[in-house]
């Protein structure tokens, strides 16, 4: 049974029950002296603790999806299969050779198995032809993609970002991307896009801050040039930086800001919800720039909005009043952002670091990730 199965939740919620009752039950008999007797009690105590505590531990990823595996929960490397079944009928050669679909999946929408009503979500892996990493991803394809008036026609497509360390099932489950997307184009609200989902954690378990670690992981490259090569070579999406748009949340956000600024050849647009604006440097991190304070540098969105010349693109930061720690360090971007860029955010009044509150956030950032995409 999976980490997020609702059987696992209910065995160790009917277990922690089962305990409890059994520690009432048996408590009259154990209450005297003696070593067995103590050590009875303390089994039992602890038996219950342990399990109660499980159990809603367990409930909480489940709303969260902090972890989507066993393997995922105790930091085991889950190595990839050989892939061989390259996507079909869609590809050039050297795209197909750089992004393999390993599946397919039905998105949670009406008439979600018919592609062409529902649209489909690929599982994919990624191969970056400059950077070496391989990653896998979910691939988001809106109904309109399958219809026959849209047959030569190119998507935008949107790079979405989890948290760390964060699983890309968040982003389907828990953040409903595919869903949103879909409400959004029914309302009339956001034009069909592509959405290509993923972890910033290329290299797990290692958080690389989507930089370019010296002789170590080349996450920036990965998501500023062979990401987007990879997906354009394999689906009917866009191929100029005006195609191109990117969100993510907390270290998504951050990785989101910091790839749209150093990159607004590649991406038009960058949304970072309740995002910081430093790179992290901690022991998930490890050494991430081996002493060259020009990188380090880099990595601080504030520090090159001050100190190299403005570019373009669009950003879209997120915050709220009460409950977010970034609300100084936003209105300091916000002010940094000079012209050619543009600047937008939404401020609510409370809101914390969680998925209650993106849930909140993604319809109008995606709102605003389609206005801005296909623009010039």
């Amino acid at each position: 049974m999976g980490l997020t199965s609702t059987a696992v939740l209910a065995v160790v919620a009917a277990l922690a029950v089962a305990l409890f009752a059994a520690t009432v039950g048996l408590w009259p008999r154990l209450a005297r002296p003696g070593a067995a007797a103590v050590s009875g009690r303390v089994g039992l105590l602890l038996a219950t603790q342990l399990t109660l505590f499980a159990a809603v531990g367990l409930a909480a990823n489940n709303a969260f999806l902090f972890y989507g595996s066993w393997a995922d929960l105790f930091g085991r490397h889950q190595e990839l299969g050989v892939v061989t079944d390259h996507v079909d009928g869609e590809a050039g050669a050297a795209g197909s050779r750089r992004m393999a679909r390993v599946g397919t999946q039905h998105p949670d929408v009406p008439g979600g198995r018919v592609p062409s009503v529902g649209g489909r979500i690929d599982k994919v892996v990624i191969s970056g032809r400059r950077s070496g990493i391989e990653s896998p991803a979910y691939v988001y394809l809106p109904p309109e993609y399958f219809r026959a008036a849209h047959a030569g026609r190119t998507f935008p497509a949107a790079v979405v970002l989890t948290g760390y360390p964060g699983t890309a099932e968040n982003l389907l489950k828990g953040l409903r991307y595919p869903q949103t997307a879909h409400d959004l184009v029914r309302a009339g609200k956001a034009r069909p896009m592509i959405l290509v989902m993923l972890r910033p954690t290329v290299a797990p378990p290692r958080d690389t801050e989507c930089v370019d670690v010296p002789g170590g992981p080349q996450t920036e490259t990965f998501f500023a040039k062979d990401l987007p090569e990879a997906i354009s070579g394999s689906y009917r999406a866009g191929k100029e930086a005006r195609d191109w748009g990117i969100i993510g949340n907390s270290t998504g956000g951050y990785c989101a800001l910091k790839i749209g600024l150093h990159h607004p050849d590649r991406y038009a647009a960058s949304a970072g919800l309740s995002a910081y604006y430093k790179a992290a440097e901690d022991p998930t991190t490890g050494d991430l720039f081996h002493g060259r304070q020009e990188l380090r540098d880099r990595a601080d969105l504030l520090w090159t909005l001050e100190n190299r010349p403005p570019s373009g693109g669009s950003f879209l930061v997120t915050t709220s009043r009460q409950g977010e720690d970034n609300l100084g360090s936003t209105m300091k971007f916000i002010g940094k952002v000079k012209a050619p860029a543009k600047v937008s955010s939404i401020v609510l009044d409370s809101g914390g670091h969680n998925f209650t509150t993106w849930r909140r956030e993604i319809p109008p950032a995606l709102q605003w990730l389609s206005a801005r995409l296909g623009e010039g």
